[in-house]
């Protein structure tokens, strides 16, 4: 029974780990396992079957049998531990190190040697000869077609061809089979050739694009702040620059016995608070999040990265009928949301749905492909001090609002945001709930 629970556990575990992953990276593991797989196959068929026959050919036949299956299955492994090393060298990201193809070409020189052997014992005979000799060269193939030229790899494959249908010739294998040897080796190298380099080709220019996509992301937000620190400067500069000169004139004065000091001061406290106030406006505009803008921009990007996004409600009460310090916090949710559903998820379908009751605004962002998406406060080490969902959970429960994610059924994942429509910015442009009728008033600090 513990066995039984403990098989089903590494299942499940499986599959968690097959949903957590990017279609990029399942494409990627899909195809390192197609082309081990390959290997395997021909190890587990042509280059077994044929085998049978020394059965009945004497104990020589059995024991050069035996070893050429040993040798192939030592290749096999070699070749799948090799595939991850060749196809970081096609990507150019590390070099294949040279030290890794001794023993993979000291066992096919031995597998070439057995199967010389066989064929002059007549320990494999017919067809069964011309499969061995299709499965001969495969599982040293695969991984040394991505870490050489074609060119080379044409070259050496003829060669090696020519080295097995002379020693055959050699050992008396008549003309026909020479024929459909040469054949065998023909279709293995234009095989493996075609299957493996275009196949991780084709991964390598999508892992390129990734990079690029994730580039640009970084290039944006670089823009961002480069455009942001130039606002400041030029906000922050020049009222600077005339409060140093007034200060040093105001000393100037006060040591003289000047009255005018104190004027000048006080022009000094003007422009800081001024200056203030102009932080507090490029800040305020930085932040702002415009729910019709966001709304957009959500189902853009997602309809972009192939994903169908459907908006509910926009265009009613709850979306612009809505007060404009409930569409900033809102705007916030589907900035957030939508993010998610890009880095976290694996989703074909988004839908997001505006509604107003008689209090509050709800924004529900609900998507598919839940296996992929982390649970409320987990995304990338979150911890509830200002990003992600646990952020919006933190800056919604600061206006009164509530926020709530997680799985529904199998396959959606819901976030749901609820904003009472009373909330209402704060004097320094952040969102803040509107006070109760009682509360005392707050006081600015260049009120005091």
């Amino acid at each position: 029974m513990k066995g039984l629970r403990g098989v089903i556990g590494r299942v499940r575990g499986w599959r968690r780990g097959w949903h957590e992953r990017s279609k990029l990276e399942r494409i990627d593991l899909y195809t390192r396992l197609t082309l081990c797989s390959i290997t395997w196959f021909f190890a587990v068929s042509w280059g077994l079957l044929p085998l049978g026959e020394t059965l009945d050919e004497g104990p020589v036949a059995m024991a050069l049998g035996g070893a050429f299956l040993a040798a192939n299955i030592a290749q096999s492994v070699l070749s799948n531990r090799n595939l991850t090393p060749a196809f970081d060298d096609y990507r150019g990201t590390e070099p294949f190190p040279p030290g890794r193809l001794r023993l993979p070409v000291a066992l096919q020189v031995l597998m070439t040697g057995l199967l010389v052997a066989l064929a002059a014992v007549g320990g494999v005979k017919e067809e069964g000869l011309v499969l061995l000799v299709l499965d001969l060269p495969v599982a040293f193939l695969i991984p040394y077609v991505l870490i050489v030229p074609v060119r080379r790899f044409l070259l050496h494959s003829a060669a090696f061809s020519a080295t097995v249908l002379g020693l055959l010739a050699a050992v008396g294998v008549p003309g026909g089979l020479l024929f459909g040897a040469f054949v065998s080796l023909v279709v293995v190298t234009l095989l493996v050739l075609v299957s493996a380099r275009p196949s991780v080709w084709s991964l390598s220019v999508m892992w390129q694009a990734e990079e690029a996509r994730d580039m640009q992301a970084r290039l944006a937000v670089a823009e961002e702040r480069l455009r942001f620190g130039r606002d400041m400067h030029d906000v922050l500069g020049r009222n600077l620059s005339v409060i140093a000169l007034k200060s040093e004139l105001a000393v100037e004065l006060a040591q003289r016995g000047n009255p005018a000091a104190m004027d000048q001061m006080v022009e000094v406290q003007r422009i800081a608070r001024a200056s203030q106030q102009e932080v507090r406006d490029v800040v305020r505009g930085y932040r702002e999040a415009d729910l019709p803008t966001e709304l957009m921009g959500a189902q853009g990007v997602l309809q972009a990265a192939g994903i169908t996004c459907t908006v509910e409600g926009a265009d009613g009460p709850a979306g612009i009928g809505a007060p404009a310090a409930v569409q900033a916090a809102l705007g916030w949710v589907v900035r957030e949301t939508a993010t998610n559903v890009l880095r976290h998820g694996d989703p074909r379908h988004c839908w997001i749905r505006l509604a107003r009751t008689r209090d509050a605004v709800v924004l529900e962002v609900e998507n598919d492909g839940a296996g992929a998406t982390r649970p409320l406060g987990g995304a990338d080490g979150d911890d509830g001090g200002g990003s992600g969902l646990a952020g919006l959970r933190v800056r919604l429960g600061a206006l009164g609002g509530s926020l709530s994610a997680g799985a529904v059924g199998d396959d959606l994942f819901r976030v749901t945001a609820t904003v009472p429509l009373t909330a209402r910015p704060d004097t320094n442009g952040r969102l803040a709930p509107s006070p109760e009728p009682s509360a005392a008033p707050s006081v600015l600090p260049e009120e005091r």
